[in-house]
């Protein structure tokens, strides 16, 4: 069985491993892993103002990597923090990961 936990930082991916066995891979998304584009609205006003997110650009690395270690992975954590951040973080990492196979 193999286990993924993505976290906020470096630091905390680095503290945790110390406590969690073989069993589990911890990642770090380096906080955010998407916003609104910096250079159009980013939400379209025709269909009640959905967003259009696009990946920032330290995503371009993270997001390949975490997605090709979740496809392998049984089991998915995402151990952000516990504030508003750390929960936008960890939903815009679901929605990057719900549509792998």
């Amino acid at each position: 069985m193999k286990n993924l936990v993505i976290v906020e930082s470096p630091t905390k991916q680095k503290t945790i491993s110390r406590f969690l066995s073989g069993d589990y891979v911890i990642r770090s998304s380096f906080g955010h892993l998407r916003d609104l584009p910096k250079k159009t609205l980013g939400v379209d006003v025709e269909k009640n103002f959905k967003p259009s997110y696009v990946v920032v650009e330290r995503g371009k690395k993270i997001v390949p990597e975490i997605t090709k270690i979740a496809m392998s992975s049984d089991n998915i954590y995402l151990a952000t923090d516990p504030d508003r951040e750390g929960e936008a973080i960890s939903w815009h990492i679901m929605e990057i990961l719900k549509n792998i196979d």
